[in-house]
């Protein structure tokens, strides 16, 4: 009767200790946040010189920043951001498409979002167009917003982010590409768009603030390619992209917040892959054998 008493008495011991490892594990995991925020046709040289994002200059300068990081080629929107969140090259994953095509499903590999997700960490995607679908695996996003301009997926973000606290999210700016497109790089239109965009950059970095979670944070700014302007058949100058031309495949690529160096130029080569790859490894996530990125580890302190 003793023996059962004491092995009874060592269970519930042994049963209370991993339930204290369990929560410590929980609350490690929710102190870990990371932001990552794409600029639709943000060029590299082109933010670098744009004289009305004071917000994006402000956190490159307190941060660690590559302004000739590279996407991929073709540089287009659906391909090049599949290759960002899912830390492999076209060939791997296979979206050749740049429109919303449901026929096609949700791509085949793993992304940034599914792999977070498995390890228990929360995850949401705000983002201005609807190809993303193509990018929400089942079960792999907590929260999926399309919400039109970077104001509107500012707004969204900031009005949920209290509540949410999420570990790790995407957020898409499609302002400076639907403009670069309609009107040409450097029109007054495109222009307008930068600001834009700076402004709900600066909505985002305040609301993590407001949340408490700066201090616990990494925001990585970058690109899913950049642009240059040609003549349509109608005489307008209008923007595209999608060539190997160093404009449209030098991006930024900027990260800001917890035991980032302070105003540091990153030396080695940084490409779209390794924005994933460091996502995961700020959350303690192992990297994928199959991953073509690598953290960009040189960042940090």
């Amino acid at each position: 009767m003793k023996n059962v008493k004491l092995k009874a008495v060592w269970f519930v011991v042994m049963l209370s200790c991993m339930m204290i490892v369990s929560a410590c594990a929980k609350t490690k995991k929710a102190d870990k946040h990371v932001f990552i925020i794409s600029f639709d046709q943000g060029g590299g040289a082109e933010i670098q010189k744009a004289a009305n994002m004071p917000t994006f200059h402000e956190m490159a300068k307190e941060g660690a920043y590559d302004w000739q990081a590279y996407t991929i080629v073709p540089s287009i929107t659906l391909p090049s951001h599949t290759s960002m969140l899912t830390g492999v090259g076209i060939q791997k994953h296979q979206i050749d498409w740049n429109d919303y095509r449901p026929e096609m499903g949700v791509v085949k590999v793993p992304t940034v979002f599914s792999l977070a997700h498995a390890q228990g960490f929360s995850t949401a995607m705000y983002v201005g167009k609807e190809k993303f679908k193509h990018l929400n695996i089942p079960g792999s996003v907590d929260h999926f917003e399309i919400s039109g301009n970077a104001l509107a997926v500012a707004a969204a973000f900031a009005k949920d982010l209290p509540k949410e606290k999420y570990n790790l999210c995407f957020l898409h700016f499609a302002d400076i590409d639907s403009k670069g497109h309609g009107f040409g790089l450097h029109s007054p239109e495109w222009v307008q768009a930068l600001a834009d965009t700076d402004a709900a950059l600066k909505i985002i970095k305040d609301a993590i603030v407001k949340a408490g979670l700066e201090k616990n944070s990494v925001v990585i700014l970058t690109a899913d390619h950049g642009g240059h302007n040609y003549t349509a058949s109608d005489g307008k100058t209008k923007g595209t992209h999608g060539s190997s031309k160093p404009e449209d495949v030098e991006i930024p690529w900027i990260v800001w917040g917890h035991g980032v160096k302070k105003n540091f130029a990153i030396s080695n080569a940084v490409v779209t892959y390794d924005t994933s790859a460091t996502a995961l490894w700020l959350l303690g996530i192992k990297i994928p054998e199959s991953f073509w990125g690598r953290p960009v580890t040189s960042a940090f302190r």
